[in-house]
């Protein structure tokens, strides 16, 4: 008879899918060895055919779990009081979190050990995780949600006749290492959880709202919609010397261009350093007191 489960040690009866939880789970924190075919209070009790239940093993990590797991990996079939039993030996993996391909990078598919349970991570938990082992910007970091489309990127490169597939991505850094998505390339993605809040005051002191949006999709999208609403609010004024008539905008174009540049840039750059402040870019008139003002909400990773 074997010891007790603990936080290194795990018995399974026998070969059920949720093994792969076990694998994850010990790769995800300090490592430790599954047991398949020694019962929960250490009996052992063997398994009757250890070739066929080590390929069912082996195919269901490879399968199930991204990253690749399996450099961290090793199964063998041992003999233990007489008996066969099939022994999988995980040490802590390097590019955690590990989690279940069908669930994504969320509560349901990223397990970790503590104690002698697998248990699930929290939000917090994942992203902390992420933030530990990469050493890197929030951008390069690895996206939460990897089934992402880029309709709005494509339509955008395809404007200016730029190529851009899975080459470029790598080199553009919306892919990883690792061959998954990056922050930076959910934040380009039509699945963009970020979105950009603009509003128009009437006077200086915020109170009196005219006008408000909210716009979603790709940071790309967002950008063009942003200037087209700002666009709209920003009145023409015409006047005249003698025959000559002259147009000026409430503000430059140059200017809002610029400033509504800026604040998404720098709004990404606080989201990168994990700031929860709202960046403000405000624009003033002498003669007419309204301004309005770009922010983006904190990231959602939900």
């Amino acid at each position: 008879m074997l010891e007790f489960e603990n936080q290194n040690i795990e018995f399974k009866q026998e070969y059920v899918p949720d093994i792969r939880k076990e694998v994850m789970g010990f790769a995800n924190a300090e490592g430790g060895t599954v047991y398949v075919g020694v019962r929960k209070d250490g009996a052992v009790l063997g398994v009757g055919n250890p070739d066929g239940v080590m390929l069912q093993i082996v195919n269901s990590l490879k399968d199930s779990l991204a990253p690749d797991i399996m450099p961290f990996v090793r199964v063998n079939s041992v003999d233990i009081e007489e008996k066969q039993v099939i022994e999988i030996d995980v040490t802590t993996g390097t590019n955690r979190p590990y989690y279940l391909r069908e669930k994504g990078l969320k509560p349901g598919g990223v397990y970790v050990r503590k104690g002698s349970s697998t248990q699930p991570m929290t939000e917090e938990g994942i992203r902390e995780m992420i933030l530990q082992n990469s050493g890197r910007s929030f951008e390069l970091c690895r996206s939460m949600n990897q089934e992402l489309t880029f309709h709005t990127l494509k339509t955008e490169m395809q404007r200016r006749s730029i190529e851009i597939g899975p080459s470029q991505m790598r080199t553009l850094k919306l892919i990883g290492e690792d061959g998954l998505y990056t922050n930076l390339a959910l934040l380009l993605s039509d699945q963009c959880e970020t979105t950009t809040k603009v509003a128009l005051f009437q006077g200086i002191d915020k109170e009196l709202f005219r006008d408000r949006k909210e716009f979603k999709g790709s940071i790309l999208k967002q950008l063009e919609d942003v200037y087209q609403f700002i666009d709209l609010v920003n009145k023409t004024k015409a006047t005249f010397s003698g025959l000559d008539r002259t147009d000026r905008r409430d503000y430059p174009e140059e200017a809002v261009r610029e400033a509504l540049l800026n604040s998404i840039v720098h709004r990404l750059s606080e989201a990168s350093d994990n700031l929860c402040y709202e960046k403000k870019n405000i624009m003033r008139s002498r003669t007419r007191k309204f301004f309005f003002f770009a922010l983006f909400c904190p990231l959602n990773f939900s």
